[in-house]
């Protein structure tokens, strides 16, 4: 049994899954849904930083165009160790272009110029 708070919409129903992934406590159909996601394959959308020389700051803003299997964030944040960036980028610059074999990349979330 795994308990659960929902996340889909404002409610935040509490949210009670059995062993047979059977959902109690949703408010609508979309929290029993989200419920069976979370716990058969969990997924995250990942924000970060990453080195950028330059530019009026030192780091640029990075994410996950889509979200990633929870089990690779820490692999995925290892590959942004070794990104060091060159003003200018612009906002939606792939930086890594595919994250641990999942075919989502990382784009820059803001334009950065150069100094």
């Amino acid at each position: 049994m795994a308990e659960l708070i929902c996340v889909v919409c404002p409610k935040s129903c509490h949210l009670i899954a059995d062993d047979d992934l059977n959902v109690t406590g949703n408010g609508c159909e979309r929290g029993a849904a989200y419920a069976r996601r979370e716990l058969e394959d969990p997924v995250r959308t990942l924000t970060s930083t990453v080195r950028i020389s330059g530019a009026a700051l030192c780091r640029c803003p990075v994410r996950t165009r889509a979200p990633i299997p929870k089990g690779l964030i820490f692999d995925a944040m290892r590959l942004l160790d070794a990104i060091d960036l060159t003003a200018p980028v612009e906002e939606g610059f792939v930086v890594i272009e595919d994250i641990c074999g999942t075919r989502i990349p990382f784009v820059t979330t803001r334009g950065m110029t150069k100094v």
